[in-house]
């Protein structure tokens, strides 16, 4: 992989982690118009993903910050009910993760067909969720949990984990103003997770294409466009703009399944 075809991927991943378009699907789209082995990639996709981490912490400091303040009061305060959520938020993903590893890996193979259809899914989640009653509902455990649901279905490339976590979170009654704020907090853990297993697994030291140029750009472009794209994306779910994003996971959609 080169620095410039790096510095490409690096910059979808970014942007796309939290625009509601799917981060994976992109990445596996770009692979396949750049020529660049799925396989092989492997590595430089656990690279970017922890670069889009280490944003979310960033934008998000004062709040997580917060949390543990609360948190280490040891009292049942709402900064305690709220990691409480988060961690029932990620069950179903670490069951996914526990028993379906191998088989959502296998998915990450190219196929730009099934990519642009998920990406049509992803499409009519969002459509479906602009057209849903708001209302101004807490989040709390079972609300938390429908929300980790999606958040599992994202494992899936073309499938939004922040469309979806937020569509559902939407579709479910949550206020506009928390939905953007758990759906980035909800996503920390389990893709740290990911990341550790796999960097212990040898997935970082196995042979691939990837020189570690490509590695340190990737990183920083993720790292700039993730820290941008998160703090649009919060103003953006506040003004109730999540249509125009299903627009454009229809029109990609379909290049994807034309492209393949």
């Amino acid at each position: 992989m080169s620095w410039l075809e790096a510095l490409i991927l690096g910059f979808v991943q970014g942007l796309t982690e939290f625009l509601p378009v799917s981060s994976s699907g992109h990445l596996e789209l770009g692979k396949a118009i750049l020529g660049v082995n799925a396989k092989d990639s492997l590595s430089f996709s656990i690279v970017v993903h922890g670069a889009t981490v280490l944003s979310t912490i960033l934008v998000f400091w004062k709040d997580i910050m917060d949390l543990f303040k609360g948190l280490f009061k040891f009292q049942w305060n709402q900064e305690t009910k709220y990691i409480a959520w988060i961690i029932v938020s990620m069950i179903p993903v670490m069951l996914v993760g526990v028993f379906f590893k191998d088989d959502v890996e296998a998915l990450f193979n190219g196929n730009t067909v099934f990519v642009g259809t998920m990406l049509l899914f992803t499409s009519a989640l969002l459509a479906f969720s602009h057209f849903a009653k708001k209302r101004e509902k807490d989040i709390g455990f079972g609300r938390g949990f429908i929300i980790g649901i999606a958040q599992a279905m994202a494992v899936i490339p073309g499938i939004s984990r922040s469309g979806s976590t937020i569509a559902i979170g939407l579709i479910s009654g949550v206020k506009k103003e928390n939905v953007a704020k758990f759906s980035f907090l909800m996503v920390l853990i389990p893709i740290l997770g990911a990341n550790f297993l796999d960097i212990i697994g040898g997935e970082m030291t196995s042979e691939n294409s990837v020189g570690t140029t490509a590695l340190i750009v990737g990183f920083v472009a993720a790292f700039l466009s993730g820290w941008a794209a998160c703090k649009w994306m919060v103003n953006i779910v506040k003004k109730g703009k999540l249509i125009w994003f299903a627009v454009y996971c229809f029109i990609v959609g379909i290049l994807g399944i034309v492209l393949g």
